[in-house]
């Protein structure tokens, strides 16, 4: 009988972790996540208490870890929202450093494959448009967002880094917005504000005019991607995300007819920094890895739309 594989995956009690750890654990993998809980929450790992093939070790991956022999390093650990990474810059610069370091030490140790999420953060405000693996992106590095894009940008370099000088066998996904169950309703990205907005009733904010564009992922897809990728032996980036470019407004009215909302619209000024487009040229993913988004924007967040107002349910109950 051949020995089960084991990964371990950091970051594993937030939204796209939990999801990746729910993959690899159909797929017959033993999983072990490492969270400081920083923003990552037990409640997304909940289903698999009583699982024998799932450990879970609180630990900050910025300090030296060690969880014993595995094959794989998916190392997921960084604050991803806005709201986050600006309450936690510092963290977040440090686990993109520190943290990559002792993830890809790990790999090292133990002659692990090695899988990063990166952004599409990389490529800043970008000027060129979709955005190839190619582009080197447009980016404020002193800029209140900068804490996450420079952290990532560190991460790819440190990932490359222990390729060429370590030969660690390692792969990079650059991830563009993605949306889906186990979301933080108050991370302050487009999706939850604007589903938390409808469902309790409230104007939905829209920045400046709406028309800067996201291409929205349901979190499945995304996690196909992810799981393509690992099984390829590309070590460069890829992008995965969803090429279907929306307007913010027109992802406004898409959440209202979801929703069945009276909510109306209410017009904010644009934050610094924020990008006015972002959709991914996903070529290399097709060709490569036979990946592509199968879930559209209404289909996902009808999918998504329980867990939302249950989210909302429990945040009003909390609050009285």
């Amino acid at each position: 009988m051949t020995e089960r594989q084991r990964a371990v995956v950091t970051g594993g009690a937030g939204f796209l972790g939990s999801h990746l750890c729910d993959a690899l654990l159909a797929q017959g993998w033993s999983v072990v996540v490492v969270d400081n809980l920083v923003t990552g929450r037990l409640a997304n790992l909940e289903h698999l208490r009583q699982e024998p093939r799932f450990e879970f070790v609180e630990k900050d991956i910025c300090d030296p870890f060690d969880v014993g022999k595995v094959n794989f390093v998916f190392h997921f650990a960084s604050p991803a929202s806005p709201v986050d990474y600006s309450i936690h810059g510092i963290p977040t610069l440090k686990v993109g450093s520190l943290g990559t370091f002792h993830a890809l030490d790990l790999a090292r140790k133990y002659s692990a494959k090695y899988l990063v999420s990166s952004t599409s953060e990389c490529y800043g405000d970008p000027l060129e448009h979709p955005q190839k693996e190619t582009y080197w992106g447009h980016v404020n590095p002193i800029g209140p967002r900068s804490v996450y894009d420079e952290a990532k940008r560190f991460t790819e370099a440190v990932t490359m880094a222990y390729r060429r000088y370590h030969n660690v066998d390692t792969r990079i996904v650059r991830i563009f917005n993605t949306y889906g169950p186990r979301m933080q309703l108050n991370d302050g990205r487009v999706v939850p504000n604007f589903m938390k907005q409808a469902l309790r009733g409230e104007d939905l904010t829209v920045y400046g005019d709406g028309c800067q564009t996201r291409s929205f992922c349901y979190v499945s897809d995304e996690i196909d991607g992810f799981m393509g990728l690992a099984k390829s032996d590309e070590h460069l980036p890829v992008n995965i995300g969803n090429p279907n470019e929306f307007t913010i407004l027109e992802c406004a009215k898409v959440v209202l007819k979801v929703t069945g909302s009276k909510s109306q619209i209410r017009y904010e000024p644009l934050p610094q920094d924020d990008p006015k487009q972002r959709r991914p040229d996903i070529t290399k993913a097709r060709q490569l890895l036979g990946w592509e988004p199968k879930i559209d924007l209404e289909t996902g967040l009808r999918l998504s739309l329980d867990y939302f107002r249950k989210a909302v349910a429990e945040e009003a109950a909390t609050a009285k």
